[in-house]
């Protein structure tokens, strides 16, 4: 069997791979434009259903079904989506920072700092989940912007790649940098932000899909509905029971979860893209 002949095998297992992945969120989909009652009989059909329009209007603006009180989904998306692009922003700017410090200055104890960043890797997020409260806590950032961000800002695996891409930088060009005049911040912003902007492309996209799913720091900093994102609202509308759950307004808050992220992806994905195959990134 020649290799012309064996190109259908590829495709067919994607083919399946996609149907296996993309059929959940279908049935979501579908769930969504029902009404309870018919997802808790268990027939609902694999057509849309009318209840479209009303699910989502209802979802969006009010967040109150016939058996739980939610909050709005407008008003979770744009929490998650305050969270998201700060801890991207933040991330990425700490992170820059930090590794140009590493690799273009020269000051005491300039690795020691770098390895004490590379050593948090090794801690799972459980682990300083319950010092992390406490520092917020005492500070008077439960349940504030603040606190639900700022935590999460600094990131030992976006100051490592970045350190690794600064070290190949010729030192010509640092040199020629040098010659003309440029002091450090101008060789940073004039230089180094340019050569590395499909790595902060990259990171964009990862940060900001991490910062989207929070779920556990979110769940135990926020009090308040005013704060909660949308995976913390998406739970709290559960109830205890299948009888005491509005499954079609479930659905229906977590297909408008997916547009955010599905929408950078799709935006950012030619810079993404660029970077994993553009030697000249």
């Amino acid at each position: 069997m020649t290799l012309g002949q064996n190109r259908w095998l590829p495709h067919l297992i994607l083919l399946v791979g996609v149907v296996i992945f993309v059929f959940p969120i279908y049935l979501t989909f579908i769930g969504s434009t029902h009404t309870a009652p018919t997802i808790a009989r268990g027939d609902m059909p694999l057509t849309p259903g009318p209840e479209i329009v009303d699910n989502y209007r209802q979802a969006l603006y009010s967040g109150v079904g016939e058996r739980v009180r939610g909050t709005p989904a407008v008003m979770l998306l744009r929490n998650s989506m305050y969270m998201a692009l700060a801890i991207v922003f933040g991330k990425i700017a700490i992170s820059l920072l930090s590794a140009f410090a590493v690799v273009f200055f020269e000051f005491p104890g300039r690795m020691f700092f770098f390895w004490m960043i590379f050593i948090t890797l090794m801690l799972p997020v459980e682990v300083r989940m319950i010092p992390t409260y406490a520092v917020v806590a005492n500070l008077g950032m439960v349940d504030t912007f603040a606190g639900l961000t700022i935590p999460l800002i600094a990131s030992a695996t976006a100051t490592l790649l970045f350190r690794q891409f600064f070290l190949t930088i010729p030192d010509e060009l640092v040199d020629a940098a040098q010659i003309d005049g440029a002091g450090a911040m101008r060789f940073f912003w004039s230089v180094l932000l340019p050569l590395s902007r499909t790595n902060i492309a990259a990171l964009f996209v990862i940060m900001f899909i991490y910062g989207w799913n929070q779920y556990l720091w979110p769940l135990i900093v926020t009090t308040s509905r005013g704060r909660e994102t949308i995976v913390i609202g998406i739970v709290r509308m559960i109830g205890s029971g299948e009888s005491a759950t509005d499954w079609n307004m479930i659905m229906a808050v977590a297909m408008l979860a997916l547009v955010p992220p599905v929408l950078i992806i799709i935006l950012m994905q030619r810079w993404f893209v660029k970077g994993l195959v553009d030697p000249e990134k």
